[in-house]
């Protein structure tokens, strides 16, 4: 069976996001890209929805950018996870992870 690419739901990319982060700084085409290897293809953050989250990140102090150049030296700005964020990220990751087996568990039993 060929895997279908998923959209993703609006707080679920903020999470991966911050997750994707956590390994160190980098700019918005590499986050998505890496979601995108790590799920192997079957997750997929267009544009229009990872900028917006970035936005949304950086004005709740979850994450901070600065301009830099990317790898193939075009002018880039480079997002990390702050003290902050890598707190919010162990919570929502708790939460994630109680909610995804809960979910399992109907799935497996109704």
């Amino acid at each position: 069976m060929r895997k279908q690419k998923t959209d993703l739901l609006q707080g679920t990319l903020d999470l991966l996001v911050m997750k994707t982060l956590e390994s160190g700084p980098t700019h918005g085409w590499d986050i998505a890209q890496r979601i995108q290897q790590v799920s192997q293809n079957v997750l997929s953050v267009n544009q229009g929805s990872l900028y917006p989250s970035l936005h949304r990140l950086e004005l709740k102090g979850w994450i901070a950018a600065e301009w830099g150049a990317s790898e193939n030296n075009r002018r880039a700005k480079f997002y990390r996870l702050t003290s902050t964020g890598r707190k919010e990220l162990s919570a929502q990751t708790e939460t994630w992870e109680r909610v995804a087996g809960a979910i399992h568990l109907i799935l497996q039993k109704v």
